[in-house]
């Protein structure tokens, strides 16, 4: 198999929220709300979840190369769906945070290697907790990674609060989430957040022919390597993921919550009550 897609893409989902096409042992899912930056509303996350058990149900899946259309890879939740549910988005979020669990478990427990392609911004549950749950992550110099569950008065999901420390370290990790600063693509790779950097405008290319690679290995040896180190954090993360849905869902229904939301809307500094 060579180091590039030899044979046209099969398309497993044509349409929606969510694209799956599959070449060569490379399943490719492309987060696909590009207008709204690829934020999850909650045919996403349902769309994401059902592109990820395709995956899991056929073996000749080695590799799923995990992307982004549009400007961003995943700018997080949809604030604004999120906004408009008023008071009721505590039990709102109760569904759209165990559609968005399963679909990292689902990822984390996978065969296939999860590689993935970050443009743009990664931010929230849905993008950085993506690529916290991914296994090799390459991206753009220009890409921008930032937690920001706590910007709107809500608690970091998608199992990032286990793995992140674990990846970068528990005071690093600590900043990242209670000041929601933007860490910057090289800055990223050091921290051992992601792997590479390259040139934007080599990005897509780059990280087809990394899928393409790893696609070429032992898909036994890999599956089970892939296993092997997931279980030093993986158990961990799924043990939390109630805990953290449970603790999501419950500040989501505060005002505070509902402050952070429209703050972003209307881009301004939040004013927190501790209500």
């Amino acid at each position: 198999m060579p180091h590039s897609l030899s044979t046209d893409p099969e398309p497993w989902i044509a349409h929606g929220p969510v694209l799956l096409a599959y070449a060569d042992g490379v399943a490719t899912l492309t987060l696909n709300r590009p207008a709204a930056s690829n934020g999850m509303n909650i045919e996403m996350m349902q769309g994401l979840c059902a592109a990820v058990m395709r995956c899991h149900g056929d073996a000749r899946v080695r590799v799923v190369h995990l992307r982004g259309a549009g400007a961003n890879f995943c700018a997080g939740g949809d604030v604004r769906e999120f906004a408009s549910k008023g008071e009721a988005v505590g039990d709102f979020l109760r569904e759209v945070t165990a559609h968005l669990q399963v679909a990292v478990g689902a990822l984390i427990r996978l065969n296939a290697i999860v590689v993935a392609e970050v443009h743009g911004y990664a931010a929230g549950g849905g993008g950085l907790g993506l690529v916290c749950a991914s296994d090799l992550v390459i991206a753009a110099d220009s890409a921008r990674f930032m937690a920001g569950a706590t910007r709107v008065g809500m608690a970091p999901d998608a199992g990032s609060s286990v793995v992140l420390a674990r990846l970068i370290g528990l005071r690093r990790a600590t900043e990242l989430f209670v000041t929601n600063r933007v860490v910057a693509a090289e800055e990223a790779r050091a921290l051992g957040l992601i792997n590479r950097v390259v040139p934007a405008g080599e990005l897509a290319v780059e990280a087809r022919r990394l899928a393409a690679e790893v696609a070429e290995g032992a898909p036994k040896a890999l599956a089970a390597t892939k296993r092997l180190l997931w279980n030093g954090v993986g158990l961990g993360v799924e043990a939390c993921l109630p805990e953290e849905a449970r603790t999501v869902a419950e500040l989501s229904a505060t005002a505070d919550s509902r402050e952070g939301l429209a703050a972003v809307i209307g881009k301004r500094r939040p004013v927190f009550s501790g209500r």
